[in-house]
């Protein structure tokens, strides 16, 4: 599912579809996307601490969405993060 979310990420910034919210984020620039990505890390923490299991889920999910978004704005792979990680487990 990461791959292909990740995939649809980089089409809509080659692609820009008129309304997408990804695209309005491309549109934003860096700041913007650096900045949800820090309000989606505080709301994971806020979940993590006083809400249900579902509402962490959820806030996992728009936290990963838009640390894929940076990622691509940046032009990274997740073959670059799964490389990193292999490369501290060795």
């Amino acid at each position: 599912m990461l791959e292909q979310l990740f995939a649809l990420i980089q089409d809509r910034k080659q692609n820009p579809k008129p309304g997408s919210y990804t695209n309005s984020l491309f549109e934003a620039g860096l700041p913007r996307m650096a900045q949800k990505v820090g309000e989606e890390g505080t709301e994971v923490v806020v979940a993590a601490l006083a809400q249900d299991n579902a509402r962490l889920v959820e806030e996992i999910a728009d936290l990963t969405y838009h640390v894929l978004v940076l990622m691509a704005s940046k032009g990274l792979t997740l073959a670059d993060v799964a490389a990193e990680l292999k490369k501290r487990h060795q």
